[in-house]
């Protein structure tokens, strides 16, 4: 069995039951990550012979699409946590990645990404904390923005000014850092609600140099070149998964909804073009995850441009097709019957999550061109 279908096997049984209570209430999706936690899809990425499955960024897309499939704010969620333990994995020094892998496996901690910023918005990799230097230890303050899983994780990926002059640090920070705290009542999205994306607010937050991810100044070589993939590509994973999920409920209600002559919405000619119309953009954008996760397990040339190019096609294809999902919907989607509405609330979010889809169709511009990307 492919670790698509394993995951969506997973998420039937235990994502489907609480995704209208996450985004009716606007909370964390607990009982799917405990139940997450207790599987093999935490330890996704660590090395077979540290207790992990050992696998990498083609499994990685498959498992947040099958996750977003039925609900996308735990596919984000999840995707957000092997994307920070792929960092340390690949980043982090021996002893910090002997902890992390331990802690991972063996107590089943869950990771995230800290990275915007209210001043430099999309453009992530640009810090305004301050940081000061206490002995062995480091003083960041400041505010980070719409951090996923806030107070659910047990480390945060920070990203803060280095000591290298125009440089920046990516930090490893514990939950329960003396200084830091979460600002709850910061987060009111209109899609996603579930990942509780408030603000982190860090107060001279004491972190100690062993929690340096690298070494000093290379946090950006860590975002362009450890985390876009990954965290891009996922994004792309998620909302195909997101889309396939619009393109089955829509399918299904108009095989369902009957006139009084008996006949159904899909034998209507203008339905049947709208239900194409869906199965050409969720299929494009899942097929463009595939070629983008192939080529960078790879190693091509090209691989950065297929993967921003996959996330691109993603997050317009989701916008589109739930378009085209309500329409067809029509009044009951409109009154909410079923789940096309909060579908297209979380489709939204796409194009605006940094990096936006406008910085990513820049970049995109840049790479195809042979020019660097900042």
């Amino acid at each position: 069995m492919s670790i698509y279908c394993e995951a969506r096997n997973f998420a039937e049984k235990f994502i489907d039951p609480c995704s209208k209570k996450v985004d009716e209430e606007g909370v964390f999706p607990v009982e799917a990550f405990a139940e997450i936690k207790k599987s093999d899809f935490l330890t996704l990425l660590i090395p077979k012979e540290q207790g992990g499955l050992g696998l990498g960024i083609q499994e990685h897309v498959e498992v947040c699409r099958a996750f977003a499939k039925s609900d996308a704010t735990t596919g984000l969620c999840y995707m957000m946590h092997n994307v920070a333990l792929i960092v340390v994995l690949s980043r982090g020094s021996e002893e910090m990645k002997k902890r992390i892998v331990k802690e991972v496996v063996e107590e089943r901690k869950l990771l995230a990404l800290a990275y915007s910023e209210l001043g430099t918005g999309t453009h992530f990799y640009i810090s305004d904390l301050k940081a000061e230097n206490d002995g062995d230890k480091k003083l960041l303050s400041g505010v980070k923005s719409m951090v996923t899983s806030a107070g659910q994780a047990s480390y945060y990926l920070v990203l803060a000014p280095s000591d290298v002059e125009g440089a920046i640090d990516n930090w490893l920070v514990p939950l329960e850092t003396p200084g830091l705290k979460f600002e709850q009542n910061t987060w009111h999205g209109l899609g996603m609600r579930g990942n509780v994306s408030c603000q982190m607010h860090l107060n001279k937050a004491e972190v100690s140099v062993s929690n340096r991810i690298g070494e000093e100044g290379a946090g950006q070589e860590h975002v362009f070149n450890v985390v876009a993939p990954y965290f891009i590509a996922g994004l792309a994973g998620v909302y195909s998964g997101l889309g396939e999920h619009m393109l089955e409920e829509t399918v299904a209600h108009a095989k369902e909804r009957k006139y009084t002559s008996g006949t159904s919405l899909a034998e209507i000619e203008t339905v049947q073009i709208h239900l194409a119309k869906m199965y050409n953009l969720v299929n494009s954008s899942v097929c463009a995850a595939k070629e983008a996760t192939r080529s960078a397990a790879a190693g091509e040339e090209d691989a950065l441009a297929k993967i921003l190019s996959a996330r691109i096609i993603a997050c317009e294809m989701v916008i589109e097709a739930g378009r085209l999902g309500m329409r067809v919907g029509g009044g009951k989607a409109y009154n909410k019957a079923g789940s096309m509405e909060r579908l297209l609330r979380d489709a939204y979010a796409g194009q605006i999550m940094a990096p936006s889809a406008d910085v990513l169709t820049v970049w995109l511009g840049k790479a195809i061109t042979g020019l660097p990307l900042v």
